[in-house]
């Protein structure tokens, strides 16, 4: 399963997971605006993701 990832694909995988965690620190740590600003991040990153998807497969047809 893991294979047909890219390195792009692993590198937007990683920043998105790395956004959340950072987010879920910063909330606990009692900076709940800032969390939310950075947890609005990872949608972000991940339909960035999606969308270098698409136009790679379109690309390829």
């Amino acid at each position: 399963m893991f294979k047909k990832f890219t390195l792009t694909d692993k590198l937007l995988f990683i920043s998105a997971m790395l956004s959340l965690v950072y987010a879920e620190i910063l909330f606990f740590t009692g900076n709940t605006d800032q969390a939310i600003f950075i947890g609005l991040w990872v949608p972000s990153i991940l339909a960035f993701g999606i969308y270098l998807k698409l136009i790679n497969n379109k690309n390829n047809d």
